[in-house]
């Protein structure tokens, strides 16, 4: 386990992910040096088993391939050279072959954590350099034979083999050079003494193929090499996606388990804290109004009020947060039914006209006409209302205008629009107030009595309804909050029911 610093620790945070990522990168490197300082080609240990392994099956899959290609050339070569010399150079091509097939079936077969890499490195080369030299006897089949076209044959036999040696062996570079070195050696000695165009022409055409191959070689094992790495970047990275995967769907899991402990205990505590709540409330009512008589301290009824408000602001906020954990849970159950949409807007307005002439703030409505019923629960759109009203209310300023529209959507749905001449909000903190308990900059300074439940409420009980919810502000020009119901949720009027003669006649 990473260890926490004293700041992580006085704070009671895990470590910071960034900090962890980087520690992984750093072990990472730290690995990876310690590989490539162990291995001779300064590669990781299993881009080395990587490289020879892929050696090893090319070498086996082109078996075939060479014993066909030698078979091909021992029959044209005894147009110049006896069947029996041939024979047994055919036998020596043959006996190279299968030894470097074995061996590479030896390698195959090794467990990849127990294989002996360095020692592979240097027997597979050694079997390489026989196998090339059993390929070079063949110019001394040809010594003293002068017949016409025996030495361009010769030439393009020992190219072929030459390139087929580059296209199996390239990712062990020095196999390469070790099948190389005894046709090429052949080739020289071959032409070595002669000094007619036509055979320095060949020479030259031999030394420049030669090099050609070995330049290719070189490409190839780089091409070899940025492939393993690239999967082996893939592997990784597909490794640490499973891992994500499985952390995340612990903290999933946890998170469900979290959550479901939570919806228990609000369930079991709802009555636990409600039942005392209603007798504070009570017995305060009844202390405040002096149902039993006046007090003999007037301190006494004041306490009273205090302890009456107080318990109504608990109230109201367990209440809160108890719809809100509903909404999350989608546990929340809509009652739906026909309602008038500027019905609840009108009767939520006078509900809250004396909190806005107690700040001399004046309440404008605009509703179009005949607007039909919508199909929905009255409760939750009556409460989404009252909290967008509340909120205007609370934060424009004493003398500030308040305004409240509704009408018709431009896709034939309904809309409720409350705005006001406040502060307004900044753009950046809008999501702020969107979060549980979430409370702007102003709302802070000002100590605005509040949970930041009331606007995640509204938004949780309008997504119940398909709806949409958006807020419009900036600081200093007031805010807009604009709540939508679908259209599908417009009840249209439907037609008269025809009189029973005129069912019957129909």
């Amino acid at each position: 386990m990473p260890e926490l610093t004293a700041e992580q620790v006085q704070r009671g945070r895990g470590p910071d992910p960034t900090v962890l990522a980087r520690r992984k990168l750093i072990n990472r490197e730290v690995r990876s040096a310690r590989e490539k300082l162990t291995s001779s080609t300064g590669l990781q240990r299993a881009f080395d088993y990587e490289l020879i392994r892929v050696f090893a099956q090319y070498r086996l899959n082109g078996s075939a391939g060479t014993l066909l290609l030698a078979l091909l050339v021992a029959a044209a070569a005894c147009v110049w050279v006896p069947f029996y010399v041939v024979s047994g150079w055919l036998c020596l091509v043959v006996l190279t072959s299968a030894f470097a097939a074995v061996l590479c079936r030896r390698f195959l077969a090794e467990p990849s954590a127990a294989a002996r890499v360095s020692f592979w490195r240097k027997l597979l080369p050694t079997a390489e350099l026989l196998h090339g030299l059993s390929w070079a006897l063949l110019a001394g089949l040809f010594v003293g034979i002068e017949a016409p076209g025996a030495r361009f044959f010769l030439m393009t036999a020992l190219l072929i083999v030459s390139a087929l040696t580059v296209t199996l062996a390239a990712t062990i570079p020095i196999a390469v050079y070790f099948g190389l070195a005894p046709i090429v050696s052949a080739i020289i000695l071959s032409f070595s003494g002669r000094s007619d165009i036509d055979s320095v022409t060949m020479l030259l055409m031999a030394v420049c193929a030669q090099l050609f191959f070995i330049f290719l070689t070189n490409r190839l094992y780089s091409t070899s090499v940025e492939t393993i790495e690239f999967r082996a970047e893939k592997d990784a990275l597909i490794a640490e996606l499973e891992t994500a995967k499985a952390n995340s769907d612990e903290a999933r899991r946890k998170a469900e388990e979290a959550n479901l402990a939570k919806s228990r205990f609000l369930a079991t505590m709802s009555h636990e804290l409600r039942t005392p709540l209603n007798a504070i409330l009570g017995f305060s009512e009844v202390m405040k109004n002096e149902v039993f008589g006046p007090h003999t301290n007037a301190s006494y009824k004041e306490y009273s009020g205090d302890i009456h408000s107080s318990g109504q602001h608990l109230l109201t906020l367990i209440n809160e947060i108890l719809d809100l954990s509903r909404i999350e849970a989608g546990k929340y159950e809509l009652s739906e039914e026909a309602i008038s949409l500027a019905a609840i807007a009108d009767d939520a307005a006078h509900m809250l006209n004396l909190r806005a002439k107690a700040k001399s703030q004046t309440i404008r409505q605009a509703t179009e006409p005949d607007l039909p019923r919508i199909w929905a629960d009255e409760r939750a759109i009556r409460q989404a209302v009252l909290n967008i009203i509340a909120n205007a209310i609370k934060f424009t300023p004493q003398g500030g205008e308040i305004s409240i529209k509704v009408g018709w959507t431009a896709t034939g749905g309904q809309y409720v629009s409350i705005s006001d001449t406040g502060p307004g909000i900044p753009e950046d903190e809008i999501p702020v107030v969107m979060q549980t308990f979430g409370r702007g900059s102003l709302a802070i300074k000002t100590a605005e009595q509040g949970s930041g439940l009331g606007l995640p409420i509204v938004k949780g009980l309008i997504d119940l309804h398909g709806g949409g919810f958006r807020i419009k502000s900036s600081p200093r020009a007031g805010t807009e909050v604009t709540i939508t119901l679908p259209a599908e949720r417009v009840m249209d009027t439907l037609p008269a029911l025809p009189e029973p003669n005129e069912r019957s006649a129909a």
